[in-house]
């Protein structure tokens, strides 16, 4: 079972840290992703970190720079740093886990991840 959360309002430029604990299973040995979805507008894979030694991580060109996906894996956690946030920014934000080793691309392009968890919403607003 997966459940993000850390969302809420934030001002335009602004950070926040999105967090997807896990129970039943080790996030080390998953594949993870980070998804949004704007009203409107389609999922969109934000970044996504492959279990594979070696393995890829991929970003949206849209976070690039902005963006942080890592791992605790004594917390059995995810999270995703988000910073200089943008109003487009602005969605409700899923963690996804994989018990696959494929690239980072591969999952956050497709969206074909096993589990998925419910959402958080972020809100960037001035």
């Amino acid at each position: 079972q997966l459940q993000a959360y850390g969302g809420g309002l934030v001002q335009p430029g602004g950070s926040l840290r999105l967090s997807c604990a896990a129970s039943g299973f080790i996030f080390g040995d998953y594949s993870i992703g980070w998804f949004r979805q704007a009203p409107g507008k389609e999922r969109e894979g934000v970044s996504c970190d492959s279990s594979s030694t070696g393995g890829s991580t991929y970003y949206a060109d849209s976070v690039k720079g902005r963006f942080t996906i890592s791992r605790d894996n004594a917390k059995n956690t995810v999270y995703l740093q988000m910073n200089s946030l943008k109003p487009e920014d602005t969605a409700v934000y899923y963690c996804a886990t994989d018990r696959g080793y494929y690239s980072g691309s591969y999952y956050c392009l497709s969206g074909r991840m096993d589990f998925w968890g419910k959402g958080t919403q972020v809100t960037v607003s001035s």
